[in-house]
């Protein structure tokens, strides 16, 4: 029987920081109505994303997204509906005031402040201009809506907002003579993301694999005393009769979950706080240490699964003793793959390596930490369920805004942290990732891995046991978080608020109705003390 040890340092810091990215988010503007807002006549548009090409003397420049107001006319929603304006500067740039510049037939750029917006797109529009492009003070897009004095809007106009940074290249450009052309269009999201389904593929698979591992890929051909690159073991003469004995298992109680979360939320906070750059670093740093032993570990493990000489070839290396050479040769490869990710991390393709490391850190920790019973997986689910919630809903209430949210976007620092799965959506046109974190993966997965565990000790086929239904589970539970997610247009959803039940509450209901509850409950406790108790 494995012996319970400690976590390996760098998996464990890993293990604490996944529930920093909790949560299945998008990662795009959101562009639904707030409760509230002034509706009447002529003020009750629907706000949508709008896609703002421009070209510069003729040359195609980088497209920026705006944001339609409350008032005025819709926008075509194909490309090829859209024409190209000239766009010039109101003057005064306020457009609070009849312009002195000519506006006929030209996208007016106008900058916010001084005057209300339906105030600006009157003048705009009775100087005969095209269209209107609001400047906002800062690079969020600011939801502009009709004030209480304005009974009869008759703005015929399109009036959308464009972040400072992008209004501002676009003045500079104006000011300097340069000839500047617009386009304006706000393209249909697709109803069903596909990359969400992807990832909901990728999410369940690594739970599964993680689940099966040991008996089907691992088949305990590799001697586990040289399967990391680790000081081999000489304890004295019998240290290698059993690959077992030297297995590292860290096995969670029901006090170390309640303070795994307590300690989770103060680090979240910590993050909130005081997140910078140098922050996320330390998290990249971390996450590439715990992705190259978590691939080396899978690597090996497949490789000797595949190739069993590959499991018996060992060399001798100064200070680590003798290890495997596969071993050996396996920590360079995975050390470069990581750092290249690190490298790269901001390019198009760099989802790709940081998916393979992720889901092989996930794979390596749900073999490394275990849950010995459903008493154990009742207090840290349920504690992860409260903390997900309270995180990603409540903290608004206090913080002003989502502190889960705003720390794994990375808010002030220029970069997100990498504890999350990420696929780019290839078919939407407004681009952007579906994310999920480690720890809605993690968390559920411990239970899953459970599951299989009991079934496979107590003899169960596939039907009548717990592994293949809390599966079922597990992806209605991820199922429901991307249509939450959809149905509140993008905004970060806590995937605990759904997977939990879906997966605890399914294990304790079918329990009950299967009369083995209170197996379940104290399953592993005497193995447990028993390890205790022995010297």
């Amino acid at each position: 029987m494995a012996t319970n040890r400690r976590l390996p340092a760098a998996a464990a810091a890993v293990l604490l920081l996944v529930l920093l990215a909790g949560g299945a988010a998008s990662d795009d503007a959101s562009s639904d109505d707030d409760a509230g807002v002034p509706a009447s006549p002529g003020c009750s548009n629907k706000f949508q994303l709008v896609k703002v090409k421009n070209w510069v003397n003729g040359t195609e420049g980088t497209t920026v997204v705006g944001l339609s107001a409350r008032f005025g006319a819709s926008l075509p929603r194909d490309i090829h509906g859209a024409q190209k304006t000239f766009a010039v500067l109101a003057n005064p740039l306020d457009c609070c005031s009849n312009s002195t510049s000519k506006l006929t037939n030209y996208i007016a750029i106008a900058q916010r402040g001084e005057c209300a917006f339906t105030a600006k797109a009157k003048v705009a529009q009775a100087g005969g201009a095209a269209a209107l492009l609001v400047i906002n003070d800062n690079e969020e897009l600011y939801k502009m809506v009709c004030s209480d004095n304005d009974t009869s809007i008759n703005i015929t106009i399109p009036v959308v907002m464009i972040p400072q940074s992008a209004g501002k290249k676009m003045k500079g450009l104006l000011d300097d003579g340069a000839k500047l052309e617009v386009q304006l269009y706000s393209p249909n999201r697709p109803v069903v993301d596909l990359s969400a389904c992807f990832l909901w593929i990728m999410a369940i698979g690594t739970i599964v694999c993680a689940s099966i591992w040991t008996e089907f890929v691992a088949c305990e051909q590799v001697d586990e005393r040289y399967n990391q690159l680790t000081v081999t073991r000489k304890d004295g003469p019998n240290s290698g009769t059993s690959n077992r004995e030297d297995k590292e298992i860290f096995e969670i109680s029901a006090k170390g979950a309640i303070v795994f979360i307590i300690v989770a939320s103060v680090f979240l906070l910590l993050l909130f706080y005081f997140m910078s750059s140098w922050f996320v670093w330390l998290l990249i740093v971390l996450f590439c240490i715990g992705g190259i032993e978590g691939m080396h570990a899978c690597l090996v493990t497949l490789l000797t699964r595949f190739f069993k000489e590959c499991g018996r070839k060992t060399v001798q290396l100064p200070f680590f003793g003798e290890v495997l050479t596969i071993s050996a040769v396996i920590v360079p490869f995975c050390t470069i793959f990581a750092i290249l990710w690190a490298v790269y991390r901001h390019a198009s393709f760099a989802w790709i390596g940081q998916d393979i490391l992720g889901i092989c850190l996930m794979i390596t920790v749900l073999q490394m930490a275990r849950l010995p019973n459903i008493r154990v997986a009742s207090a840290l689910l349920s504690a992860a369920f409260v903390y997900d919630v309270f995180w990603v809903f409540i903290s608004p209430l206090i913080f002003h805004e989502s502190v889960m949210i705003a720390v794994a976007r990375g808010d002030n620092s220029g970069e997100s942290i990498p504890m999350l799965l990420r696929i780019p959506r290839f078919f939407d046109p407004w681009g952007g990732y579906d994310m999920i974190g480690f720890g809605d993966i993690i968390f559920p997965g411990l239970l899953v891995a459970f599951s299989y565990r009991f079934d496979r000790a107590s003899k169960r086929g596939l039907y009548n046991g717990y592994f293949l239904w809390l599966t079922v589970g597990y992806a209605v539970g991820l199922f429901l978080t991307y249509l939450a997610l959809f149905l509140m247009d993008g905004h970060g959803q806590p995937a605990l608020l759904y997977l939990v039940p879906c997966t605890l509450g399914l294990i304790v209901i079918l329990g009950w109705l299967k009369g083995e509850l209170h197996d379940l409950w104290n399953y592993g406790r005497s193995q447990t003390e028993n390890l205790i108790d022995e010297p």
